[in-house]
């Protein structure tokens, strides 16, 4: 009798981490398309019965007209990648890509600009407020 494949766990993310490192070397060393630039695949997320699969990607550059050129030329090359993906991965089901732009990293850097800068407004009013104090323990001399 087959062992259902829920009876091993984690092979899920077994299978999206090996997606996720093939396709990396497949865009890298395959994929000919200069319009794609320089991106990073930060997760795939496969659905439980293999059948389609989220590629999370950054660019170097997060620019907006960089980002949607470089997610229409992914969209375009699944078919590219999916067959390469299919040379190298042995799975019964292959899963159809769908490329997706990750804005984590943008929304990292916009939170860690706001907390810097809450920083930055708590100091000062720190050293206001001391220097208040100080002036107040003067006059009372």
């Amino acid at each position: 009798m087959a062992k259902n494949s829920k009876s091993i766990p984690g092979r899920g993310l077994r299978v999206a981490d090996q997606i996720q490192r093939d396709l990396s070397v497949i865009i890298s060393a395959e994929l000919k398309d200069p319009r794609v630039g320089m991106i990073t695949l930060t997760e795939v997320q496969v659905t439980p019965d293999y059948a389609h699969a989220k590629v999370y990607f950054t660019t170097l550059r997060d620019q907006p007209d960089q980002i949607v050129t470089a997610l229409n030329c992914l969209n375009k090359a699944a078919g590219f990648l999916r067959m390469h993906l299919g040379k190298r991965l042995h799975i019964h089901t292959l899963p159809q890509l769908h490329f997706v732009h990750d804005t984590s990293t943008m929304n990292g850097i916009a939170m860690s600009k706001l907390i810097d800068e809450a920083i930055a407004t708590n100091t000062t009013q720190a050293e206001s407020d001391q220097h208040v104090g100080s002036d107040d323990d003067t006059s009372k001399s």
